[in-house]
């Protein structure tokens, strides 16, 4: 199968959503299929405001386009809701062309925590975007009601997955936590104000409070709370130790819809104390996880968890059942309008030439 996927989230980001979409692209390939990603990086590009490592792509429907059409796809996948998946998805449109959507994002909330204004004043814009998608992939149960009770009813389930090899509790300690009080609670992930970690670190629980990640509120949180440890971006086994030899992995955040480094923690064989909000309340059961309003006390419960439990549940999870529900929810395009497309390139071509 030839697919094209659009996507405004790309390397050299680090996120859940590329992970996410560079994993399943492994996979893909790995079966036989042809992937073509059209990303920032193709065009001239602006850093997104905050964010100086995301680019923004700034691009013509009919240049993004002439990159898909060139393709002769059999499927077109739209993965983020930014301004080039507008372009391809307002290319799609004109040729009538079918295609689907990804909600990785919980996007109201995010901009809520960014501009000031209610998680309302952005449904509309979400509506607009997946309203004509022929599926709009999610992860989680709750987040398909979430999208129905916004009368966007076509979800299909994408799943996500975990490496059982690369994250496990038998990969060695890091140097760095033996000279830690124990209970070390752990964070991994971005670190910016829709992440919401300023409600972990002010919690009061004994030990120490360990950040792993980078991004653009890190200096002002080792500013205001300088008894944590942030220790920036780890990736590989390095990252995985870090997991491994952590007593509770703590996740703060209210605007993911699943959270792929919850599976990862719990892979590690690490409980998870969390607030009960889509994402957790998806993934996490009472033997491996706590769901609290309360997140300092839910932190001192989920440390009485044991790992086998937490391994039993990350078990449930494998990338190549992921691979195979977003083939499923894919929509193929109709030979007549690749037929149609066709044409057009070779009009298009014999016109340059003239």
């Amino acid at each position: 199968m030839r697919i094209v996927l659009v996507t405004d989230a790309w390397h050299p980001q680090v996120n859940g959503v590329v992970r996410t979409l560079d994993t399943t692209i492994g996979i893909l390939r790995s079966w036989g299929h042809q992937i073509r990603v059209v990303s920032p990086d193709q065009y001239r590009s602006f850093a997104a405001p905050g964010y100086p490592e995301i680019r923004l792509a700034v691009a013509r429907a009919s240049t993004v386009g002439r990159r898909i059409a060139e393709f002769d796809a059999d499927a077109i996948h739209l993965a983020t809701e930014g301004p080039l998946c507008i372009a391809a998805r307002r290319w799609c449109e004109r040729n009538s062309i079918l295609y689907s959507t990804a909600y990785h994002t919980q996007f109201p909330e995010y901009l809520a925590k960014r501009t000031k204004l209610s998680p309302r004043v952005f449904w509309p814009y979400i509506r607009w975007f997946h309203g004509k998608s022929q599926a709009i992939m999610t992860s989680t149960e709750s987040v398909q009601k979430q999208l129905r009770k916004e009368r966007l009813s076509q979800v299909h389930h994408w799943g996500r997955g975990v490496d059982l090899e690369d994250f496990s509790p038998r990969v060695p300690a890091p140097e760095f936590y033996k000279k830690l009080p124990r209970p070390i609670q752990l964070y991994v992930g971005r670190v910016a104000i829709e992440k919401n970690i300023e409600a972990f670190l002010r919690t009061d629980q004994p030990g120490s409070k360990v950040v792993v990640g980078d991004g653009p509120a890190r200096s002002k949180l080792q500013a205001e709370y300088p008894d944590a440890h942030f220790l920036g971006r780890k990736v590989g086994r390095e990252l995985s130790g870090y997991y491994a030899d952590a007593d509770v992995f703590v996740f703060p955040s209210k605007t993911d819809t699943f959270g792929l480094v919850l599976i990862e923690a719990l892979a590690s064989g690490v409980p998870v104390a969390a607030y009960p909000v889509t994402g957790p309340v998806d993934i996490l059961n009472e033997n491996c996880g706590v769901m609290r309003s309360d997140l300092g006390s839910a932190i001192e419960s989920a440390l009485k968890l044991q790992a086998d439990a937490c391994l039993a549940r990350a078990r449930q999870f494998d990338w190549e059942t992921s691979a195979r529900q977003f083939l499923e929810g894919l929509t193929p395009i109709q030979t007549s309008q690749r037929l149609h497309l066709s044409r057009k390139i070779i009009a298009n071509a014999v016109l340059e030439r003239v």
